[in-house]
């Protein structure tokens, strides 16, 4: 018999085990009718939901940033795997698509079971808001990469929409509007610079209550992204939404001009909407100007939707009735330019 065991190595094949027994109800618990077989296989199965006249797949993967070292500071990992669903998801929902099912990857030093359990039931929860099935994941334990207690996580999102069905941004014209959608705040862009200014520079602790953000600075930081799918669909099934941006990395001006045909921009009236008041406080404390701001941050604003101007105050109403607050931020213009396609005033 030998001696040299994986465990010795640094796996421990044990807690892997001890990891899918406490996740089965969790993945259960996100299952649509369309999944085959389920938790324990090689391979997840699904199949495409009926009603499609030609169906197009729709896939995305992202990650959540260094937004993971302020949930591990915190020794709170139930929200971030939220965040983790809700970056991939609402990327390939910008199309029209629906969120149809989600795979995971957890890497980390040596395995927690509880904190990972903890992690995926955030994913459970996601899935839960954005509709789709957890059909299966991966985690690997890799020492020697990662210390002992560090973790990543990278997740990938896959739809379905009909071709004739699809959101391009193809039938934007001149002046339709520009509807924003609240964020919850952060989301899960921009934490090396926030880790910087609030943590490093500042000197602020996690556990700090700021009056600013009436509560812990931890608890701010670590507020989940907002999935916005479900009150999105209702808006596409009754209104003519020619464009949809999702507002990360980038900020506004580097992610609605993506979904702008070419000859037109977008004028952003400044003011129009509700600035989170943690972007007040990250901006007074780094002395950050204005565009880096806008282009690092949501700013409050997570989601964009293209509409005709009659069909704003309706956008609105729906979108109240999903608990979400939106505002007509923009207009579109014409602008032959390809610079600064996005302006503020």
């Amino acid at each position: 018999m030998g001696k040299t065991t994986y465990r010795d190595a640094g796996v421990d094949i044990d807690a892997g085990e001890a990891l899918v027994e406490k996740i089965k109800p969790m993945v259960r618990s996100t299952t649509r009718v369309e999944q085959m077989g389920g938790i324990g296989g090689f391979a997840g199965m699904i199949t495409l939901p009926g009603g499609y006249k030609k169906p197009v797949i729709v896939a995305g993967c992202d990650g959540v940033g260094t937004k993971v070292l302020i949930a591990k500071k915190m020794q709170s990992h139930k929200t971030i795997g939220i965040d983790l669903v809700a970056m991939c998801v609402n990327d390939i929902m910008v199309c029209g698509a629906e969120p149809l099912f989600f795979l995971d990857y957890y890497a980390c030093g040596s395995l927690d079971p509880d904190a990972a359990a903890d992690v995926v039931a955030g994913i459970a929860e996601g899935c839960q808001r954005a509709g789709c099935s957890l059909l299966g994941g991966e985690t690997a334990e890799m020492p020697g990469l990662y210390d002992n207690d560090e973790y990543d996580m990278a997740g990938f999102g896959v739809g379905v929409v009909d071709m004739e069905s699809i959101i391009d941004g193809t039938g934007v014209k001149h002046p339709d509007a520009v509807v924003g959608i609240q964020s919850s705040g952060l989301h899960s862009n921009g934490f090396s610079l926030i880790r910087k200014v609030l943590l490093d520079d500042a000197g602020l602790s996690l556990d700090s209550e700021l009056p600013e953000l009436g509560r812990k600075l931890g608890d701010e930081l670590l507020e989940p992204t907002i999935i916005y799918y479900k009150a999105v669909r209702q808006v596409i099934k009754l209104l003519d939404v020619k464009a949809i941006a999702n507002i990360t990395g980038g900020g506004m001006p580097g992610n609605i001009h993506r979904t702008i045909p070419a000859g037109l921009g977008v004028s952003i009236h400044s003011g129009s909407w509700d600035v989170h008041p943690v972007f007040t406080l990250i901006q007074k404390l780094g002395e950050i100007g204005e565009s880096e701001m806008r282009r690092t941050f949501n700013m409050g604003i997570g989601m964009t939707l293209v509409v005709k101007p009659d069909q704003v105050d309706e956008a609105v109403d729906i979108l109240a009735s999903h608990d979400l607050k939106a505002w007509r931020i923009g207009t579109v213009i014409e602008k032959s330019s390809k610079k600064d396609r996005v302006v503020f005033e």
